[in-house]
This record gives structure tokens, C-alpha cells and sequence, in this order.
């Protein structure tokens, strides 16, 4: 059994804090960010019933992107939720997303920093990704389209 000593929990913090940061994060915080777990409206995701490509998107999202845009897309403290009314297809539509992956996107509405590329998605990736969260905003009833 490995020895704990007191700079242990030391270690855990700076790990903790450091981690979002090598995920491309930006650790500034959000004036006016909704809460976490909620959407746009205040209230919480419904967990929806996925279909496979969803379900697929749903594990590269938690993979790629859930350190700072959360679990279900409901935002952090890192990174904004992507179910909220500035995401809808009509305002952000799909391609806004593959763009944001390949190239990055520079802070416009939140106050996160500008977000970097994630080159570890494939487009075919990023259009998994799209069904997840479009699935989770149908939920949200932020758009009544079916997506994927």
C-alpha cells in the first residue's frame, strides 16, 4: 500500500485545477452563466432515450468535451452549456459546431476564453457529437427538430 503523506491532497488539488487547463479550457469564470445542469430556461435536462448515433456521440462528448461544457451539455465554470438558446440550429447550426471543433472559436457570447480546436474528433465524430446534443436540446425543448 502506497505511503499518503500531507502532500498528498496538495497534489489532488493542483491536478484537479490544472486538468481542464491541458483539456483547452479557459479557467475564467462566467458573469452571467446559467447553473450548471440547467438550460436556458432554469430547468434540468431530461435525460432523453438516445438512439445509437446519439449514444455513440454521447460517449465522444463525455470524452472530448463534458470538462467544460459538462455532463449533458449543461456548462461548467469552464466552458458554457451547449443546451441554451445561443446553440439552437438557428442561431448556431450544425456547421458552427464542425467549424468550432476543427478551428476553435473565439469568445463571443460567455467569458470562458476563446475555446481551441479539439483536434481529437474525427467530422465523423463531431457529427455524433451533433446528434447527442441536439438530441439533449429536443429534450431541453430548445428545438422540436429530430437531428439523427
Amino acid at each position: 500500500m502506497p505511503k499518503i503523506t500531507s502532500f498528498t491532497p496538495i497534489v489532488a488539488a493542483i491536478a484537479i485545477f490544472l486538468t481542464p487547463m491541458f483539456l483547452g479550457c479557459s479557467t475564467e469564470e462566467l458573469a452571467e452563466q446559467p447553473a450548471a445542469g440547467s438550460n436556458a430556461a432554469g430547468s434540468s435536462v431530461v435525460n432523453p432515450l438516445l438512439g445509437e448515433e446519439a449514444l455513440q456521440g454521447e460517449a465522444l462528448f463525455n470524452t472530448n468535451c463534458s470538462a467544460c461544457h459538462g455532463l449533458q451539455a449543461t456548462g461548467t465554470k469552464l466552458g458554457p452549456p451547449l443546451v441554451h438558446l445561443y446553440y439552437e440550429p438557428g442561431h448556431h447550426g450544425d456547421g458552427a459546431f464542425y467549424r468550432a471543433a476543427q478551428n476553435g472559436v473565439p469568445s463571443h457570447h460567455w467569458r470562458f476564453g476563446d475555446m481551441p480546436p479539439v483536434y481529437s474528433v474525427s467530422t465523423e465524430d463531431v457529427g455524433k457529437i451533433i446528434c447527442y446534443v441536439r438530441t439533449l436540446q429536443k429534450s431541453a425543448g430548445i428545438t422540436d427538430d429530430t437531428w439523427c
